[in-house]
């Protein structure tokens, strides 16, 4: 029996959450292109997975500067992805398997095109005398200002020209995003992961970003990183559109993508239910520097774990497919919401990419589409797939599906195991070098990140075992504590 405590507690707190590219999940009318309709059709898979819900990125009509997150119609379906009918299905299909749906809401810019650069351009950041303002770039590289050619004005966009930022300032603009939250929110949506807040607002007195002294703690372009961003980015107001957003969202579930270390998330978890730790999936595989991450942002709570998305390089190849399996029982066994890229749970490698580029940053590798079979066209297309299959005979869903020993299988069992956690506390264990260990209830879990053998810092049960073949400690034996444990091996033991 639950405690009230348990019982009042949100469904996200411990939620694992899936994220779903369209374009590369299903497509099913054999244009290359994943759909809604695909992803309704793969909803056995998110089940059997035992997530609590999808995340899809941008579904919105986009011209594709930035590959839909550059948004021409906040509340309408893009054609090359369905319907709104579509849409309807799969929000009914998901409900009814108990998976809720998360939508991307982008709104720090919208896309060039959207008519609310023509029929009411106050709602954007426009410079105050004729040129530049200041010296803000972009994030993808040069002056964060364009000319507009029709009204001659200039106007500020953090990503690329066709990006222009909205003025969050202007009450217009918090209205408006409003309406399109209300307008989500009553067609079934559960909530929504916000794109890029750090850029929400800027400084109002707009000064120039001073010279970067030290290298900031997340990984920027290399221009980027020339300056400190002090004013152009995470302004000192930004609870003023944050609390606007929360008013129109409700209970509905808010998860920030917030681009700075957790030390600076406060003022954005004040409003919102989660943001995302990205130091988590930036950190070099070392146990000294993940521990002290993960203190970090456990102290401040609220955070969302992850360890792979469609804009970074993904964990398979990030860290090696060898460390893939104690990845995962690191993603899974932390306290609070973890969400899981698709593709992820079965090992998926970056690919190629495009030639020449589809995504002008260079992300294409990271977006290949999921492979549900072993034939060429791994059972995402029966055309030519918009992107290729990276490698589909060598790793697949249907090839790992009755595989007891596969990752998929991990994966699925350590989201089931992860509910029993569910509310324990955390403590993090002091450990040998190498070895990154911690408390959770009754359970602990280790892991050997180092590249040799170290000692397991408890004794307990071996409930679960991780990692390279006959080195793992095998399950159901009794572990003194100093046992010795292999690199790239983990275990959850059950505490005496």
């Amino acid at each position: 029996m639950s405690s009230p405590a348990e019982a009042a507690a949100p469904w996200w707190r411990d939620a694992v959450v899936y994220q779903i590219y369209p374009r590369s999940f299903q497509d099913t009318t054999g244009d290359g292109v994943g759909d809604l309709r695909g992803i309704t059709r793969r909803l056995d898979h998110v089940e059997r997975l035992g997530a609590d819900a999808i995340w899809l990125s941008p579904i919105y009509p986009s011209p594709f500067a930035d590959m839909g997150y550059d948004v021409s119609d906040f509340t309408a379906v893009d054609p090359r992805l369905g319907s709104m009918a579509d849409l309807d299905e799969l929000l009914g299909a998901a409900h009814r398997r108990g998976i809720r749906v998360l939508l991307d809401l982008v709104l720090s810019h919208t896309s060039i095109e959207h008519p609310w650069f023509r029929k009411h351009p106050e709602r954007y950041v426009w410079s105050r005398v004729d040129g530049p303002e200041n010296n803000w770039l972009s994030t993808f590289g040069g002056p964060a200002w364009s000319r507009d050619p029709e009204s001659g004005g200039w106007y500020l966009h953090s990503f690329y020209p066709e990006q222009p930022d909205l003025d969050w300032r202007n009450p217009e603009v918090r209205e408006a995003i409003g309406e399109v939250i209300d307008f989500w929110l009553e067609r079934g949506v559960d909530g929504f992961r916000l794109d890029a807040l750090q850029g929400l607002m800027e400084d109002e007195l707009r000064r120039d970003d001073p010279p970067a002294i030290r290298p900031f703690e997340l990984p920027l372009l290399e221009e980027f990183a020339t300056l400190e961003h002090r004013h152009s980015l995470d302004g000192p107001d930004v609870g003023v559109a944050l609390e606007a957003i929360r008013g129109a969202a409700g209970d509905a579930l808010l998860v920030g993508e917030v681009y700075l270390p957790s030390a600076r998330l406060g003022p954005y978890v004040e409003h919102l239910d989660l943001a995302f730790g990205f130091e988590l999936l930036h950190a070099p595989w070392d146990a000294e520097r993940i521990t002290a991450v993960i203190a970090e942002a456990a102290e401040l709570g609220q955070i969302a774990w992850v360890l792979s998305n469609h804009d970074f390089p993904r964990l398979a190849t990030r860290l090696g497919p060898e460390s893939a399996e104690l990845a995962a029982l690191l993603l899974l066994t932390l306290p609070g919401a973890a969400f899981v890229y698709q593709g992820d749970e079965i090992g998926l490698t970056d690919g190629p990419g495009a030639d020449p580029p589809l995504d002008r940053h260079g992300r294409d590798a990271h977006r290949h589409p999921m492979q549900w079979t072993g034939e060429p066209g791994a059972g995402f297309s029966d055309g030519e797939p918009w992107l290729e299959p990276v490698d589909p005979e060598l790793r697949n869903v249907a090839g790992q599906e009755s595989d007891p020993g596969s990752l998929l299988s991990l994966y699925r069992r350590l989201v089931e195991f992860r509910r029993g956690l569910s509310g324990s506390g955390f403590e993090l264990v002091e450990s040998p070098p190498g070895i990154l260990a911690y408390k959770r209830g009754a359970h602990s879990v280790v892991l050997n990140l180092g590249p040799g053998q170290a000692a397991i810092p408890l004794a307990g049960r071996v409930e679960i075992a991780v990692g390279a073949g006959v080195a793992a400690p095998s399950e159901r034996e009794e572990l003194p504590a100093a046992a010795p444990l292999a690199p790239a091996c983990g275990v959850v033991l059950g505490l005496a």
